[in-house]
């Protein structure tokens, strides 16, 4: 059973967002029916296995009168639309979100074009690797002996994945707030505008996180295997390492001061050459502190935990025969959906079009009240547990949808709560000791009137306090309560600690990312924002759920997850496999035809196929290269490009029908965008604390209950008053400042 059970979903997508979207529907229970043209897929992928999982089959071709009418019928019977083309490619086909929205009122119609309707360049081919650059991404190295570095190359399809995430929870919120009040939506998540959702607090100006000396650091070792380990020391157990590798005399002789910094680095690096990178991963998890072995994705799939956990899964395929494939990216415990193996192309026919008739939109959805929604999540009370980045990113996400997210941290965490102003906007906030026994009081009135509850607290942590799934479904049993870790709550590494890097390290991307060399951190860090916008995700589904049925449920979440996912292109497991996508610091794209090239001021990337070069060749005017391949070709468009500005070319390549762009350097650049400021992804306002502060906003636009970026974050503890007036705890404010199970003021938001 899962909780999209009874929804029927029809997915035109192509490529990677939109099946990965319709798979994560259909993981979830959804009936999702894929249309392809004839022939499959337009990408002839192995990932197609994963994603287009558990769906049925139908070939139809939409530039044929009959096969548009069939198409029309279908999502007649429908209450989802998932496409990804260009703007205007269904309008043209009659089948828009415009005209089928108006058609059956009740359906959800979600589109995910590379760049959005209203933008100028909404006619360009969004191939990943232009919205990447377009989007601050690509980083330069900087210049090494006099010349500029080309920018540097992710393989990994984030822009396509970001927009299946927040696709996703905004079709799950869709669904809530039909049954609601009846009415459906239109909804749009370009992968340019969904990036922001991973750029996170790098679009944050002006930054406050400053790098400390005078501790251990978090960073790449080599050891003496000559294999890496990512070591990281934000967590409290770094003395029980210190300890246990027989370095606590470097406290004594004074090696932590600032000033000795050189000293303490080498020291570092001398002692992490003394073992291997697997004895250091153990020694550290034996400390309870944080290391990982840096692996490869094919290391990964195969480890121990990977297995146990179910981050990775076998999957018997009909044209590949077994794979190991990405596991669920949420897990739910009442409703826990299910992966199903694809079909064969075109193997539901018959099936799909002798149910048409009978078929009606709407699944098993409520009757209609009068209500008027403002948000889809108008009246949902959310205490936000989190902490960093991951587990407050869900909650930022459930606030952005009309929820009433109460930020609830510890008084003792320190002078700064790290990210604060990048994940708390659209919050209140509270700082209480639940160590305390006035702090979990005043906590259990919270939860007598909240819907929701999300943590991402370290394994036992939320038992040891007694604010567990368990315990407080004994009190509130219709609770919806999501937990969010490092590496899942089962299998054999579901009690170690972890942060962004080690996901990256263990998983593969660290690896992909370096190459050859010194391991590497992908540029944003996708798995932390990744697992908030999935543990939204299951929230959404479990309301969703609880809406219709009255019941609760714990919700799954892990950054080990949401790493398999954002790798799904590659984390697939089959024979004859062949790990040949782009790797290290040093590539600058796929291929001569999909990679950066660099014109006389500055880089552009060029996204194209095979098929476009013979117009690339008559309109951009690069004589000879329709019969080049390889090295060749790339040779011949690097000469040709290196004759004209970037917006020469630029505009050269597009009017041949390719994709191009400029490569965006900076952050910034991109964040004072007059065209991102005007569309709310980036927002400048005044905080309480910290004066004017810019920020990234919410990307999904939903028609009917649109995301709003809420407030700005508040200074932590600053709505403690009007909280405990609402629970009836108002005459007892003072007292609870007194005792220091709440408090108002001192910490900083980070």
């Amino acid at each position: 059973m899962g909780a999209l059970d009874g929804v029927r979903v029809i997915d035109f997508g192509q490529y990677i967002a939109g099946p990965m979207t319709g798979m994560l529907l259909a993981d979830q229970g959804a009936e999702v029916i894929k249309v392809d043209p004839p022939g499959g897929s337009v990408w002839d992928a192995p990932a197609n296995a994963t994603w287009n999982r558990g769906k049925r089959s139908i070939v139809l071709d939409l530039k044929d009168p009959e096969g548009v009418a069939t198409a029309r019928r279908l999502i007649s019977s429908a209450d989802v639309v998932v496409e990804n083309f260009r703007p205007g490619v269904m309008d043209r086909l009659g089948l828009g979100a415009e005209a089928m929205t108006a058609a059956h009122p009740r359906l959800v119609y979600a589109s995910m074009p590379g760049f959005a309707s209203d933008d100028p360049r909404r006619g360009v081919a969004a191939w990943e690797g232009v919205v990447t650059a377009a989007t601050a991404t690509y980083y330069s190295r900087g210049t090494e002996s006099g010349v500029t570095t080309p920018p540097v190359y992710t393989a990994l399809p984030e822009a396509s994945s970001y927009a299946a995430f927040q696709a996703s929870v905004a079709i799950a919120m869709a669904l809530i707030a039909r049954d609601r009040d009846g009415v459906a939506q239109s909804i749009e998540v370009p992968l340019f505008d969904a990036m922001f959702g991973a750029l996170g607090y790098r679009g944050q100006h002006p930054q406050t996180l400053r790098f400390t000396k005078g501790r251990m650091r978090t960073t790449q070792y080599e050891c003496a295997d000559g294999r890496w380990i990512m070591f990281h020391t934000g967590n409290q157990n770094v003395p029980q390492f210190m300890e246990l590798a027989g370095i606590t005399h470097w406290v004594d002789e004074g090696l932590f001061d600032p000033e000795r910094w050189e000293e303490l680095e080498a020291a570092e690096e001398a002692l992490f050459r003394t073992k291997t990178a697997q004895e250091w991963e153990d020694l550290v998890a034996e400390a309870g502190s944080e290391c990982t072995v840096c692996r490869t994705t094919e290391e990964w799939m195969a480890h121990p935990h990977a297995r146990e956990s179910l981050a990775v899964v076998e999957v018997q395929d009909p044209v590949l025969g077994a794979t190991s494939q990405p596991g669920l990216t949420v897990r739910m415990s009442g409703t826990p959906g299910a992966i199903r193996p694809r079909v064969e192309l075109d193997a539901d026919r018959e099936a799909i079009l002798g149910s048409l008739d009978a078929a009606s939109g709407g699944g098993a959805v409520p009757p209609a009240t009068e209500e008027e929604l403002r948000g889809a999540l108008d009246g949902v009370k959310v205490l936000d547990l989190c902490i960093v980045l991951a587990g407050p990113t869900a909650g930022r996400t459930l606030a952005e949808y009309g929820a009433d997210v109460i930020k609830i941290d510890a008084p003792t965490r320190g002078d700064q709560v790290i990210f604060f102003t990048d994940v708390s906007r659209a919050k209140r906030s509270v700082l209480l000791d639940l160590k305390s026994e006035e702090g979990l009081e005043v906590f259990w009135q919270l939860v007598d009137e909240a819907d929701v509850i999300v943590q991402n607290y370290r394994h036992g942590a939320a038992e040891r306090l007694g604010i567990d799934y368990e315990a407080v479904k004994a009190r509130k049993p219709d609770i919806v309560y999501g937990s969010m870790n490092a590496f899942g709550h089962i299998g054999p590494w579901a009690h170690r600690p972890g942060h962004e890097q080690l996901a990256q390290a263990t998983s593969g991307m660290q690896m992909r990312f370096g190459g050859d060399g010194r391991p590497t951190l992908q540029t944003n860090a996708i798995n932390d924002y990744g697992t908030g916008f999935m543990g939204a995700y299951g929230v959404a589904l479990a309301l969703l759920h609880r809406n219709r049925t009255g019941e609760g449920q714990h919700i799954d979440g892990s950054l080990a997850y949401t790493a398999v996912a954002l790798q799904s292109q590659f984390l697939i497991g089959h024979e004859g496999h062949v790990w040949d996508e782009a790797r290290g610091q040093d590539s600058v794209g796929d291929g001569p035809v999909h990679r950066a090239y660099e014109a006389s001021d500055g880089w552009l990337f060029l996204g194209a196929r095979r098929a476009d070069l013979e117009r690339l060749e008559i309109a951009a005017g690069i004589e000879g290269i329709g019969t080049l391949e390889g090295d060749a070709l790339a040779s011949a468009l690097e000469a040709a490009i290196a004759t004209g500005t970037v917006d020469e070319w630029v505009a050269k390549l597009v009017a041949a029908g390719a994709g191009a762009h400029r490569v965006v350097e900076t952050v910034r650049e991109l964040m004072e965008d007059p065209w991102v400021v005007a569309h709310g992804l980036s927002v400048t306002r005044e905080h309480m604390d910290r004066g004017m502060v810019t920020t990234t906003g919410p990307a999904a636009r939903l028609s009917r209950t649109p995301l709003v970026p809420g407030r700005p974050a508040p200074t932590p503890g600053s709505d403690a008053r009007e909280i405990l007036e609402e629970i009836g705890l108002g005459d007892r404010f003072d007292e609870l400042v007194s005792s220091g199970a709440v408090r108002t003021e001192g910490v900083a938001a980070g």
